[in-house]
């Protein structure tokens, strides 16, 4: 399977809310984000579900606007990469890391990390 990566360098192939089809799996997902503090309350199962980026979707970091902006595919594409949406991201991200390595289980996090904290790993491969 090939990976599936954002313009912030996410992997939507382990992402347990692009991956999830059952109810079930997204009330578990919104639990889990609520759990870990990136949801105020446990939304329902319908608002979880992520179909991916596109340009329709609001982007937590505002890159798909940047993107268009700067008449670019993917950030590393851009004259000013990095920038500091970019490094904001980054740092973001791996705040994100350590409040999972301390609040998930290893199985938790073994998949969030996959999906979400290798994000310069994927945005120095990403050349689509």
């Amino acid at each position: 399977m090939q990976d599936r990566i954002t313009l912030c360098g996410d992997n939507c192939t382990y992402c347990p809310r692009f991956n999830a089809d059952t109810e079930e799996e997204l009330k578990q997902v919104a639990e889990l984000w609520h759990y870990l503090g990136w949801r105020d309350r446990v939304v329902p199962a319908a608002e979880m579900k992520c179909p991916g980026c596109n340009p329709d979707k609001q982007c937590a970091y505002g890159l798909i606007d940047c993107t268009w902006e700067h008449g670019v595919r993917h950030c590393q594409q851009c004259v000013e990469y990095p920038c500091q949406k970019i490094e904001a991201m980054l740092t973001k991200s791996r705040k994100y890391k350590t409040i999972c390595q301390e609040i998930c289980n290893d199985q938790e996090y073994a998949v969030l990390e996959k999906a979400f904290f290798k994000k310069h790993i994927n945005l120095s491969k990403n050349d689509n």
